[in-house]
């Protein structure tokens, strides 16, 4: 008893090493023929890494690299003057999109002439939110530059190369499998025909339900923050960002608008509006890791909508420092720092997953009550446009806000480099994404004849346009969330979301635009589900 009382944590790591490591050596034994041990290699690694760093300072092995990108990255950075290193990040960027999206073969309508329209709508985006910046000379050139081309590498990543596309498979699939999960409770509560219907109540709300309670269980034990605070430092350390904007945008593509900015909630009363319009932004640009679950249940193509996820985040960031650039001291400037949340702190696993649920009942209230509110007032408006448009002789199609906002957005969706055949069909998923909420765009795009005959790239381009929380109803939950979290900065927010919604929509655009630029024979992957 005494031994394991000493060395009871130690013993534990080593079986459980031992325990993954048998089952690596059988599924690579089974498998050896085929690719099917690469996912649980990586699985092993990761596990088998993370139990070596309890015991050993990481900094043996954070030591030489850091000594190698001193020696190497850094001399290179200070050789350049610093007036001109802007300029050269900015070259050597703009460089890599070039080679990286001319080079390869064309193939159908993915031609280099597409290519180069997506390639000018991205610069025409960045151009247009320069010229509007709030204050352009103190804009940080650094964060915009990472920022877009972190962007274009993944999306690089996943739509070009093989081994990038299977990675993001096997997390959409298992993103796709907590579906299953969540079905099997409704299935209780109903029936299995009722849990097979593709309702918005029926098919989204119980996944974000039981999503938001592993989430809270995840927290409790510690993982969450760890996992977060190793990606927000990464964000930190790129885009030159502060603390509470990295955490921030860390989180937002798994636990969503609103409820990422709790994990800095004793920072945001002191935060600079730079700061909450940077929050806002991330909450417009992405979905959550609750609701993806949710739309791969749809018939989406879940590779587009978890790589779309994740390379919105540092386009998100890039776009509002080039909007609302830092003009004041950052509280975590220096910093990444997730504070515990003591007051709310559950007692054990069961206790945080029980609190998961009621939280996940509530969220999930609020999202129902705010698409019913939000689509009525839509619906009233619709209703009142159609009436005046008919004594104009405007019936088909009648007038309403998606019809005016589709015909505005036109010229969006050829720079976004949809063919031509194609560009008012996709100006209308984005009219209807903005105007009333991406479920129903999606909604559209996956079962709406309409949309049956839309070209593979039009598809692609359509499915990461939509993916993200930029809407009207939207904005209102923003608000609500940070004016709760601090009510003497409600005014300051009020005053920002309009200017965050327009920057996360566009930032959602921008990662549309870098599809149009690296898919090309990888295409039918990421069309596929979509189509079907």
């Amino acid at each position: 008893m005494r031994i394991l009382r000493r060395h009871g944590r130690v013993l534990i790591h080593l079986f459980t090493f031992l325990l993954f490591t048998g089952w690596w050596i059988a599924s690579l034994i089974l498998h050896r023929r085929d690719k099917n041990w690469v996912v649980p290699f990586l699985l092993w690694l990761a596990i088998s890494l993370r139990l070596l760093f309890f015991h050993v300072s990481i900094r043996h092995v954070s030591g030489p690299i850091r000594w190698v990108w001193q020696h190497s990255a850094v001399v290179i950075h200070d050789a350049v003057p610093s007036r001109f290193r802007s300029l050269a990040g900015g070259a050597a960027a703009i460089a890599v999109i070039l080679v990286g999206s001319f080079v390869s073969e064309e193939s159908a309508d993915n031609t280099r002439a597409n290519r180069a329209i997506s390639l000018f709508g991205m610069a025409v985006i960045i151009f247009v939110f320069y010229i509007t910046s709030a204050a352009r000379s103190r804009i940080n050139w650094r964060t915009v530059i990472v920022g877009m081309l972190s962007q274009y590498v993944i999306g690089l990543f996943v739509l070009r190369t093989t081994v990038g596309y299977d990675m993001f498979k096997f997390i959409a699939d298992r993103a796709g499998d907590l579906l299953g999960f969540s079905k099997e409770g409704v299935t209780f509560l109903t029936t299995r025909d009722v849990a097979e219907l593709h309702w918005f109540l029926i098919g989204v709300i119980p996944a974000i339900i039981f999503f938001i309670s592993l989430v809270q269980v995840l927290y409790f034990i510690g993982f969450l923050q760890w996992f977060i605070r190793k990606f927000a430092t990464f964000v930190f350390w790129a885009l030159g960002v502060s603390g509470a904007e990295a955490v921030v945008a860390a989180a937002t593509p798994f636990i969503g608008q609103g409820e990422s900015a709790m994990l800095v909630r004793p920072f945001v009363p002191h935060m600079t509006k730079a700061e909450i319009h940077q929050i806002l932004t991330c909450g417009f640009a992405t979905i959550s890791g609750s609701v993806l679950v949710g739309y791969i249940g749809l018939g989406l193509n879940p590779e587009a909508l978890v790589s779309s996820c994740i390379m919105s985040i540092p386009a998100s960031l890039a776009i509002s420092k080039l909007r609302y650039p830092e003009t004041e001291e950052t509280l975590t400037a220096g910093s990444v720092v997730i504070p515990d949340d003591d007051e709310n702190k559950a007692e054990n696993a069961l206790h945080a997953f029980a609190n998961g649920a009621w939280l996940g009942i509530k969220i999930g209230g609020t999202i129902i009550a705010s698409l019913l509110c939000t689509l009525a007032a839509v619906g009233l408006v619709n209703g009142l446009l159609a009436w005046w448009g008919r004594y104009l002789n405007i019936n088909d199609p009648q007038l309403t806000l998606q019809t005016i906002l589709s015909y505005v957005l036109y010229p969006v969706a050829f720079l976004l480099g949809v063919p031509r055949g194609d560009l008012l069909k996709v100006a209308k998923l984005i009219a209807e994404k903005i105007v009333r909420n991406e479920y129903t765009a999606f909604d559209q795009l996956a079962h709406d004849p309409y949309y049956a005959d839309l070209s593979a790239r039009s598809q692609l381009i359509a499915t990461y346009a939509v993916c993200g929380f930029g809407n009207i109803g939207s904005l209102g939950v923003q608000i609500g969330i940070l004016g709760q979290l601090a009510p003497s900065r409600g005014g300051d927010v009020s005053r920002l979301a309009v200017s965050a919604l327009i920057s996360g929509i566009m930032s959602t655009l921008t990662s549309a635009t870098v599809a149009g630029l690296v898919v090309t024979t990888q295409l039918s992957n990421f069309t596929r589900k979509a189509a079907s």
